[in-house]
């Protein structure tokens, strides 16, 4: 699987950036650009079934965490530091697990490696009854969509998958394979080691995926891991406290301790 990327600077140790469910690299541009390309060379990838990356039937974290070794190997970053929002933290944290030697460090925003339950489902539905190919303009197709999303920055985020060849639009992800394995990516990360290297969990004050009770969960399978409360922000804590959150994994990626 070779899996598209946009990279941020040539110098410094990898940092390997990944998003969450129906995202894409671009979600994850300006703080690459910015913050983390100060101390890091980033790799901010679009995961299977996303964005410009293959589309293939399965979609589960085995294969992604598959992937993203693939991917550690094919541009000799190891070991990388693998930076997961969401999905991408169940994924990061999966590859951490499997191929330890392949890691550096891990941050994972904004998730727990628990099972969660079905919270996209409507929202897949939604955007399943819209065929992109319908309309001649990207407004049209807003406008189809806000009859079952009503929220308007949830409707950016969804359009971002938009594409265009000249001619039409079409959904640059892959929705079939992810709502038929929709389950496999709410399912709980499961392993039989775990990762010593430095891990940071970094969750949103107002968002509810990482709870306290998630804790001794997150510390069985990951011993170092250190968990850090971004209070403003919600499950997007990179839209919602950039620079805090910016500071936070800057200083985690510079810590020589």
């Amino acid at each position: 699987m070779d899996l598209y990327y946009n990279q941020y600077g040539e110098s410094g140790p990898p940092l390997i950036v990944l998003h969450g469910l129906l995202g894409g690299h671009g979600n994850w541009h300006t703080l690459s650009r910015t913050a983390f390309q100060t101390v890091a060379r980033v790799y901010a990838v679009d995961q299977r079934n996303h964005g410009r990356s293959p589309h293939v039937e399965r979609i589960d974290y085995p294969s992604m965490a598959g992937d993203l070794r693939s991917f550690i190997d094919r541009h000799q970053l190891a070991p990388a530091s693998l930076l997961g929002h969401s999905m991408g933290g169940k994924t990061a944290m999966q590859t951490a697990l499997s191929h330890p030697g392949r890691v550096d460090r891990l941050i994972v925003v904004d998730m727990a490696p628990k099972a969660y339950p079905p919270h996209h489902t409507q929202l897949l539905e939604a955007v399943a009854r819209i065929d992109p190919t319908d309309y001649e303009r990207r407004d049209e197709i807003d406008a189809a969509l806000a009859e079952d999303v009503p929220s308007w920055p949830i409707r950016q985020f969804l359009l971002k998958n938009l594409n265009y060849d000249g001619e039409q639009y079409t959904w640059r992800m892959n929705l079939d394979a992810i709502r038929a394995h929709y389950d496999e990516i709410t399912a709980a990360i499961t392993a039989d080691t775990t990762f010593d290297g430095p891990t940071l969990f970094v969750r949103g004050g107002e968002s509810e995926y990482v709870a306290e009770e998630d804790r001794d969960e997150i510390r069985g399978l990951f011993p170092n891991a250190e968990l850090v409360t971004i209070e403003e922000a919600g499950h997007w804590v990179h839209a919602d406290a950039p620079d805090a959150l910016a500071e936070v994994v800057t200083d985690f990626l510079t810590d020589a301790g």
